[in-house]
């Protein structure tokens, strides 16, 4: 049994001497590198700086693309302020006025407001088919471009406002036509 004791015992010394020549692992408590911080920092900077950036792009971009919607007699009351700016002008297709050229392709008419007019010149070959200069009716004409200095409106689009279908059916009743129905304009310049 002696035997067996000193295995045991050298067993143990030998196992004492392994301990005290490796110490035990000690868990180091971890920490984030010095540089980690200031990278974030500037990081968080430069977006700040790029996001402003942008913001200040888009707000300078479309300061002159805003679209002004005016009637005829205001837009000719704040003519010096309007020329040359993109406007929207409502008013009414005034009676005999609508004229087509065909070399060059254009059309010309004049829109009144309460108790202004304006000379309008559409440059295209093609406009709605609810355009039209209808004897009795009275057509209702938005046109978008810009005012020229020389007192005209240049447009760039037409729309024309198309009577609802119950206001076509009183006045069929009159004898009236619906607008598309009615002759195009007349062609001379």
């Amino acid at each position: 049994m002696s035997n067996i004791d000193d295995e045991l015992a050298q067993a143990v010394r030998e196992s004492e001497a392994v301990a005290e020549a490796q110490p035990a692992p000690v868990a180091v408590p971890v920490r984030a590198p010095a540089g980690k911080p200031k990278r974030s920092l500037v990081l968080l900077g430069s977006l700040l700086v790029m996001g402003g950036a942008i913001l200040t792009l888009v707000f300078t971009s479309f300061e002159g693309s805003a679209i002004y919607s005016r009637k005829v007699d205001q837009l000719l009351n704040e003519r010096q302020k309007l020329l040359g700016r993109n406007v929207m002008v409502e008013g009414t297709l005034k009676r005999g006025s609508l004229v087509k050229r065909d070399d060059p392709c254009e059309y010309r008419f004049t829109i009144k407001g309460g108790n202004q007019e304006l000379a309008v010149h559409f440059p295209r070959c093609t406009v709605p088919d609810t355009f039209r200069d209808v004897p009795g009716m009275d057509t209702m004409v938005t046109a978008q471009g810009t005012l020229d200095p020389a007192g005209h409106f240049e447009a760039s689009s037409i729309i024309a406002k198309c009577p609802s279908k119950y206001e076509m059916k009183e006045r069929a009743v009159k004898g009236e036509q619906a607008p598309h129905a009615a002759m195009g304009p007349t062609s001379a310049l």
